[in-house]
């Protein structure tokens, strides 16, 4: 078992700080992706960083934030490695942070009552208010949403509308 330092802690809390940059309403650590910072016998600071999927293009960003913020804090030497094992899932998402994206306008991916593969059902696009879990608008509530596509601004998320007060809205999907 791996102990983690008060230093460690306190530099962990500082890597989490930064805002993800495709959803800066977010922290990484609200996001869920900065896992672990070790402190090496040199001085030198190691951050485990697991992007939300393997071809995540803010990693390069998010790797750049998490060093220059470490540095503001007198760390000279920082390093951030992508780790992709354990993979990274929505349900690493903190209530926060799913409270900040419903906040921001952006469905929260719902929660995930199993482990393992996330099923892929193709079917109808609409959910109804009746679905079991329903992509509920952020905007009203509803559970009367319908898909729009696939993919939205990132790849991350779908788009969808809401069939009561018609405002589309960005739903992250699960993971």
């Amino acid at each position: 078992m791996v102990t983690t330092t008060a230093l460690e802690a306190e530099l962990l809390e500082l890597a989490g700080s930064v805002p993800d940059p495709e959803l800066p309403v977010l922290t990484l650590q609200e996001l869920g992706v900065v896992r672990a910072v070790h402190l090496r016998d040199t001085g030198a600071v190691e951050v485990e960083l697991t992007p939300t999927y393997t071809g995540c293009p803010a990693v390069e960003a998010m790797s750049l934030d998490i060093e220059r913020v470490l540095r503001e804090h007198g760390v000279r030497e920082v390093t951030v490695r992508t780790v992709l094992t354990p993979a990274w899932s929505t349900d690493d998402i903190s209530d926060e942070g799913r409270r900040k994206l419903r906040e921001f306008g952006i469905a929260p991916p719902r929660e995930r009552h199993e482990a393992g593969p996330v099923a892929l059902a193709l079917g109808p696009t609409r959910t109804a208010a009746d679905a079991s879990d329903p992509v509920r608008c952020p905007h009203c509530g509803s559970a009367d949403t319908e898909l729009l596509s696939r993919f939205s601004s990132t790849a991350c998320k779908a788009l969808r509308r809401c069939r009561d007060c018609r405002e589309p809205f960005d739903h992250f999907k699960e993971l």
